[in-house]
């Protein structure tokens, strides 16, 4: 899944973005402008107006809610199951899908969109960014806990309710070839700090300067980086670079569901150089701030692991599913529909 939080924003365009998914648009980093920001209605269980939206929706089992997606797979595939369950608490749900969240967080603010799946630290530092510019202090860090805490105090002066967030995480993450990792004896980064090997990196050209990427694995984990090749975070032409020896490390997300294919292997980030960027459900406090919708919301947030997560990229990114039927399935699988 090449995903790349374009919208998850990349992990903000952020000062403090990870490397190259998300900026205020890190996932738009990797999907590149491919989608659009048309509105599509994908999972409609209910075509209303966004302007005619009851706004009933907030409290009891009638009324209809917006579900914000972003412009690549996983938040797509979130959307859905985000619809899926509110559709079995009694709302009419509409999926609505804008490019990035650049464009998505003012629709939010404004209820014209009710619920959007998030990635708290990615979330928090746009917030913060918005609020205190774009040289602002971080407030994510690899703590979840504290990254919500933060996050909830940007989002609440905005008419923004920040849900319960989960384990389900998708961070910045480095892979190598499983032959590579056999042959130096690798399982964490501070495996590859400690084997002195050099190492040319496949990821976008931000990673030079992003704090999570080049910077901080020379930094935190002592990793030669002898180079950087732009070939982009996550894509298929970063991943057969390593595959083929040309680089060794490649710059992709933690719920990438390709890297068998290319016969790669995480790198676990055992020093916590990446933010906290649990899913977290965050809604437009007037329109969907009750009980009903955080009830329905919470029970799929408890359930959701990376590892789902991962598999559903994989059905849809590999196997060419659609997404509401990929949400589906699951929805049906864990008995939340």
């Amino acid at each position: 899944m090449t995903h790349s939080h374009a919208s998850r924003t990349v992990r903000h365009p952020h000062h403090t973005a990870p490397a190259g998914r998300r900026t205020p648009g890190r996932r738009a980093l990797a999907v590149g402008g491919a989608v659009t920001a048309l509105a599509l209605s994908l999972a409609a269980c209910g075509g209303k107006d966004l302007e005619a939206k009851d706004s009933s929706g907030s409290g009891g089992g009638k009324g209809s809610l917006v579900v914000g997606s972003a412009g690549f797979t996983e938040s797509q595939i979130l959307s859905e199951l985000y619809s899926g369950v509110l559709s079995k608490a009694g709302y009419k749900t509409t999926v609505k899908k804008v490019k990035n969240r650049e464009l998505y967080e003012p629709e939010l603010e404004k209820g014209r969109i009710d619920v959007v799946p998030e990635y708290a630290a990615t979330m928090a530092e746009f917030l913060n960014a918005k609020k205190n510019g774009p040289k602002a202090k971080p407030v994510a860090s690899s703590d979840a806990d504290k990254t919500v805490e933060a996050l909830r105090k940007l989002a609440g002066p905005r008419g923004l309710k920040v849900l319960e967030a989960g384990e389900a995480v998708d961070q910045n993450a480095f892979a190598v070839s499983k032959e590579y990792a056999k042959k130096h004896h690798l399982k964490t980064l501070s495996d590859l700090g400690k084997s002195k090997q050099s190492v040319t990196i496949a990821a976008g050209d931000e990673c030079e300067t992003r704090p999570f990427c080049r910077p901080g694995l020379e930094k935190t984990y002592g990793i030669d980086v002898k180079g950087i090749d732009p070939k982009g975070v996550g894509t298929s032409q970063s991943k057969q670079a390593v595959k083929d020896g040309k680089d060794q490390l490649v710059l992709t997300t933690t719920t990438d569901a390709t890297l068998d294919q290319f016969g790669l292997v995480l790198l676990e980030d055992d020093k916590k150089l990446q933010n906290a960027d649990n899913i977290v459900p965050v809604v437009n406090a007037k329109d969907a701030g009750g009980k009903k919708v955080a009830e329905a919301l919470g029970k799929l947030t408890r359930t959701l692991t990376t590892k789902d997560l991962t598999e559903l990229n994989r059905k849809v990114d590999q196997e060419r599913q659609k997404p509401a039927d990929v949400a589906e399935e699951y929805l049906k699988s864990k008995g939340l529909v």
